[in-house]
């Protein structure tokens, strides 16, 4: 079996106000928080193993590492994992990426993930601005942002990326331009810009309704990100899918997994797996508990504690649509074909010809072209009501 690995951590050192993913709290230094993440990693290991053997990957193509901030693991953590890896798998994944926050990066970690076959690293940035990240609760401070921002131009030079956010507090257009300036300055050749969402449960929701943290108004708000495609764009890097830019050939490969709707298989709390059988158009969605207490209490048999959900014909062609045309390159049609035994133009022909004749798709390719993928959302809820009317 083929499928790409993605390993779930964590851990952070404090959560952002804005964020609602998964992750626990540790202390940066201690007896207690040593011992948690030698158990974590333990455990996590045991877990890459079943997985592998239950499995039988033999080909896992991507390979990704992402929280929480793996960094926390520390250099010893990360290099237990990528070295029990190694020496499980018969092929090194052709593209390896972790994720690090740049008060977490070292030049003796980032040359532990070269020498152990790191080939892209990608920095939670989100601003180099103090007000905004102040605002959010955003770890680290600026001085380390560009601290990172030069050990990775030095030590993984072509092959770093950046994640960016728009529309934070007291953020504006020509604050964001200039972190982009920066960062391609030093040699990021992918950046992932995303709209700030305003989680109702997250502190943030609640600064906000409260009036303590001012939110910028939503066209205001979609004017910087705009700003900020404009200019990532002018210095060469091309929207190849919703929110992610890259230079030609630096697209993420593990991410066009997911966008292809292609097996992966997920480790750690919190983490999911999709399984798919082509022969039926079906698939199996795994998805481990989002607790590390009952992570941690997980006896090493069998899986983790997690949750199953079937995913019939009708929901993975929906998703197979839905996640194929947040890309520049559309559906993978052959894949799609050979899967559901119909083409992609016969499913939605009628909004496939109004949204061509709106100019907002490509002229050579099944897929929306840069101002389309601006409307997404609304190009899929044309799909998926033409494909309820037609009994899909």
């Amino acid at each position: 079996m083929t499928a790409s690995l993605y390993i779930h951590i964590p851990f952070c050192v404090s959560h952002c106000d804005y964020c609602d993913f998964y992750s626990e709290v540790v202390p940066s230094r201690g007896r207690g928080a040593s011992d948690l993440i030698d158990r974590f990693t333990h455990l996590l290991c045991t877990e890459l193993d079943i997985v592998l053997d239950r499995y039988a990957l033999d080909m896992v193509p991507t390979l990704y590492i992402g929280g929480g901030t793996p960094s926390v693991l520390g250099r010893n953590g990360l290099a237990k994992v990528l070295d029990h890896l190694a020496s499980g798998m018969n092929r090194w994944p052709d593209e390896v990426t972790v994720e690090a926050n740049p008060e977490s990066v070292d030049e003796s970690l980032l040359m532990m993930f070269k020498d152990r076959g790191v080939h892209r690293l990608s920095l939670g940035i989100q601003s180099l601005q103090e007000a905004p990240r102040r605002a959010v609760n955003r770890s680290g401070t600026v001085v380390q942002c560009f601290a990172a921002l030069e050990l990775a131009e030095r030590l993984f030079p072509e092959a770093f990326s950046v994640d960016l956010m728009a529309g934070l507090p007291f953020q504006t257009q020509a604050g964001l331009c200039k972190d982009i300036d920066h960062i391609l300055a030093a040699g990021a050749t992918h950046v992932s810009l995303y709209s700030l969402i305003l989680e109702e449960t997250t502190p943030l929701a609640r600064n906000v309704r409260s009036g303590k943290i001012p939110l910028p108004p939503e066209e205001e708000a979609e004017e910087i990100w705009l700003a900020g495609r404009a200019a990532l764009t002018m210095k060469g890097l091309f929207p190849y899918e919703v929110s992610n830019f890259a230079k030609p050939g630096y697209e993420s490969r593990h991410n066009m997994r997911y966008w292809r709707m292609e097996n992966w298989i997920g480790c750690g709390p919190g983490a999911s797996s999709t399984i798919i059988t082509e022969t039926t158009g079906t698939g199996i969605r795994y998805t481990n508990r989002p607790n590390l207490e009952a992570y941690l209490s997980w006896s090493g048999d069998g899986f983790p504690p997690r949750d199953e959900e079937v995913l019939d014909r009708d929901t993975l062609l929906k998703e197979s649509l839905m996640m194929g045309f947040r890309t520049i390159y559309g559906p993978d049609e052959q894949l799609f074909e050979g899967r559901f035994h119909q083409s992609i133009e016969s499913l939605i022909p009628e909004t496939l010809r109004i949204w061509e004749h709106q100019g907002f798709l490509q002229d050579r390719r099944l897929a929306l072209n840069s101002e389309g993928l601006l409307l997404l959302n609304s190009f899929l809820v044309d799909c998926f009501q033409e494909l309820e009317s037609r009994g899909h």
